[in-house]
């Protein structure tokens, strides 16, 4: 009786009216995605760099390991593959669009919180030195002994983005999310001693870390920034 109830929840079914009974959530998503993209284009706070402070700032700069783009893939849409993996065999439209729901909520509120702590704090990045002076020829002010960056605008601008990690925080919001469905889903939990199941659980958990580690080793992210990032998330 329970696997007849399940199926007749389908997306063709029941996907309109559970989609008009959460418009205001998904309108609360719309905002905070303006709020987030907002806090990306204002400038952040440009923190005081003296010449002394350089000496931890001077680590190479290059490209990321993992890019931008990708977190999104890992964060958000593997989750949302094994949700629509799930809902293809239950047939279950509540599952399906409330793990979506508070999947985008997860990752969108994480990205709100990291981007307004990441604009208010200023904190320069390991490589920050060659994102000011990328010819290496530093120039400080005579007056306040500040940086006077000549370096690209865009890539000085995300110099001053260091804490917290947002590349962390957005992998262990979604992956963590995805974690906590999985141990549902498979009953992790149950008491039994269902070893294997926690190593399943606890693989989205490990591709988070993964992520965070690759920052610090790529120079983009101090310890410290990845460690609260991943608390955020």
């Amino acid at each position: 009786m329970a696997e007849i109830l399940l199926g007749a929840h389908t997306l063709t079914s029941h996907g309109v009216k559970v989609f008009k009974r959460h418009l205001y959530d998904w309108l609360i998503l719309l905002v905070l995605i303006l709020i987030d993209g907002l806090l990306n284009f204002i400038e952040p706070f440009h923190r005081f760099v003296g010449q002394e402070m350089m000496t931890n700032l001077k680590y190479p700069f290059h490209h990321d390991t993992i890019p931008f783009w990708a977190v999104p893939f890992l964060a958000v849409l593997i989750p949302i593959i094994v949700f629509a993996i799930y809902y293809y065999f239950r047939k279950d439209i509540y599952d399906f669009h409330h793990a979506i729901l508070g999947l985008l909520f997860a990752v969108l509120v994480t990205g709100v919180i990291t981007d307004l702590i990441k604009d208010g704090v200023g904190r320069p990045r390991p490589n920050f030195f060659w994102r000011c002076f990328p010819d290496g020829k530093a120039v400080f002010d005579k007056i306040t002994g500040d940086v006077v960056c000549h370096g690209n605008h865009k890539v000085v601008k995300e110099g001053y983005k260091s804490f917290p990690s947002g590349h962390t925080s957005w992998s262990f919001a979604g992956l963590c999310f995805l974690s906590w469905y999985l141990s549902g889903k498979i009953r992790a939990f149950d008491r039994r001693g269902h070893v294997a199941k926690l190593c399943i659980v606890f693989i989205p958990v490990l591709v988070a870390a993964l992520v965070g580690i690759s920052r610090v080793d790529d120079y983009w992210h101090h310890w410290t920034d990845v460690f609260t990032g991943a608390l955020i998330g």
